[in-house]
């Protein structure tokens, strides 16, 4: 263990900074650094990308030296959390890069989070400064600040963007403050907590995941040279860059591979689409709902997207349809189901080529920088090929832990492996296969029913678009299968039909859904994850009113 410059405590030692330093994967570059490189190179490259709006690395540059320089001066050093809860806009990028600068720790927050989120991330992470939005999507952030600011004592700057409001500091006269053209960035330990972003877990307390310079480094790395990524990429970012896909991509990669990013401020597959044909997009990674939508604008309005090369998708289970149906709209798109978390962003990166269309549609593909144990939940024994068990990771990408030190003990072992929660198999040549969650697990009578199996079954029903079960609470067995359905357009389903339609798949009886609710649309994290756990309170809460 190794307390960080911030007070936290990480799983860091000197022997696994030696071993990773000595291999050459941890390259003990930070964002500012690779800034500089592309300086070097071209400080005219646009680098990000929103509406009319185009950054160049100079610009960025400037600003960031400049918001660095106003931070320093108001007193925020090395170690101190800077927290953002902004769209998909610039400065999101300029705040980042500013922290690196100077060493400090990033605290990206996802818009939708309201008071009970926010008030205890604050307050957990030990936030100094926070730039939020005045207003945005009619919520009123200066307000929601404002009603707990007595509660969060070490919160010292409150920082409004593209709007002011009273006891904030506005963006732009923040900026005024500092000096761009005589700072001079400090010198900052890449191995240094860069990251605190908490998990948008479907139960219980986010949890703070602490990310050094190095992980996540390490992890863009790793993608790039899986997928052949470079300079002449353009990367499309719909995910939010408070999330740990956005922030990756997003925020750190076109630095890492001086290629521009493209935010997107909202999603509409619409407007995807006409960006990624205007700007050539080549690279983009997103959730499920993503790919899927896109996919069925390109066949209704006939575009092929040419440029696109890459769209690895994951955060909810992906049906292999939707990979074979977005092969059959795309030109040249590869698209796959790849596997992470924000712990261990990718462990999976599906597949690079389309010769592996049905491993990237079947699996979550190949495993990349990781090791990789399956084991017996009960025992923690390794288990064999196609057998599920739980899965454990380690690598040089792996989160340095949590902020809080009480959750390390029980998802790190002491070799290094961390405790994903996730189920899964790996095939005989040694593809991922993911099967569910270890707390998503439906224990019917004693027997557990995998949630991942029976969704897979439901989702080739013609009538289903998108399928989740969940359990129910049952006198007898204590726990049956609900399942909840949106749809397919102009589809309809009878529980007698699917219970027709589920005894030609040879799946055992006991795994039926008991009961069907139909839905619109389902509950979500900001991964695209559905929310289980609402899904499960909603069903228990009809059945008591019907009792």
């Amino acid at each position: 263990m190794r307390t960080d410059v911030s007070g936290w405590k990480t799983r860091l030692t000197d022997e696994l900074i030696a071993e990773n330093t000595a291999s050459g994967i941890w390259r003990n570059q930070t964002l500012a650094d690779q800034l500089a490189n592309v300086l070097a190179q071209n400080p005219d490259k646009v680098l990000i990308v929103e509406g009319d709006r185009q950054c160049t690395a100079a610009e960025l540059d400037l600003q960031a030296r400049t918001l660095a320089s106003a931070l320093q001066r108001r007193g925020l050093e090395a170690g101190d959390v800077v927290s953002f809860e902004l769209p998909n806009w610039p400065e999101t990028v300029v705040i980042d890069l500013a922290c690196s600068m100077l060493g400090l720790v990033c605290n990206p927050i996802i818009p939708i989070y309201r008071d009970a989120e926010v008030s205890y991330i604050l307050h957990d992470a030990g936030t100094k400064a926070v730039f939020i939005p005045t207003e945005y999507r009619k919520f009123d952030y200066a307000e929601m600040i404002a009603r707990h600011r007595a509660d969060l004592p070490d919160l010292e700057h409150v920082i409004t963007v593209r709007g002011a409001a009273d006891g904030t500091t506005l963006f732009e006269e923040l900026l005024a403050e500092g000096d761009g053209a005589d700072f001079k960035p400090v010198d900052v330990d890449p191995n240094a907590v860069k990251l605190i972003m908490y998990t948008s877990g479907t139960t219980g307390r986010p949890k703070g995941v602490l990310h050094s310079h190095n992980t996540i480094d390490t992890e863009i790395q790793a993608i790039s040279k899986f997928l052949g990524l470079g300079a002449t990429d353009v990367i499309l970012m719909p995910s939010p860059v408070t999330h740990i896909t956005g922030y990756l991509y997003g925020i750190q990669m076109p630095f890492t591979l001086n290629a521009p990013g493209v935010f997107m401020e909202t999603w509409n597959a619409a407007a995807a689409g006409d960006l990624i044909d205007e700007h050539g997009v080549t690279f983009t990674i997103a959730a499920t709902v993503f790919l899927q939508e896109l996919t069925d604008f390109a066949v209704k309005s006939d575009r092929r997207f040419p440029s696109l090369r890459y769209f690895p998708c994951g955060g909810a289970p992906v049906p292999p349809e939707i990979i074979y149906n977005a092969h059959a709209a795309f030109d040249r798109c590869v698209c796959s189901r790849c596997y992470g978390s924000t712990e261990a962003p990718t462990i999976t990166l599906g597949v690079n080529g389309r010769e592996e269309e049905t491993l990237g549609a079947t699996t979550e593909g190949h495993i990349v920088g990781h090791e990789i144990r399956i084991v017996d939940p009960a025992t923690g024994a390794d288990v064999g090929p196609n057998i599920e068990g739980e899965v454990l990771s380690r690598g040089p990408e792996m989160c340095l832990g949590y902020a809080d030190d009480e959750h390390n003990a029980e998802a790190f072992e002491q070799n290094g492996y961390f405790h994903t929660g996730d189920l899964a198999m790996l095939d005989d040549d040694g593809a991922m296969v993911v099967t569910g969650r270890l707390k998503d697990v439906i224990i019917r009578g004693g027997e557990n029913l995998s949630s991942r199996e029976i969704e897979d079954a439901l989702h080739e029903h013609p009538a289903i678009h998108e399928a989740a079960v969940v359990a129910m609470p049952h006198e007898r067995m204590g726990e049956t299968v609900c399942a909840y359905v949106v749809l397919a357009e102009g589809g309809s389903l009878e529980f007698d039909e699917m219970v027709v339609f589920l005894d030609g798949t040879g799946m055992a009886k006991q795994k039926y859904p008991e009961r069907i609710e139909f839905i619109e649309d389902f509950p979500r994290t900001a991964a695209g994850k559905i929310r289980k756990n609402v899904l499960r309170d909603r069903i228990a809460e009809t059945l008591a009113a019907d009792t």
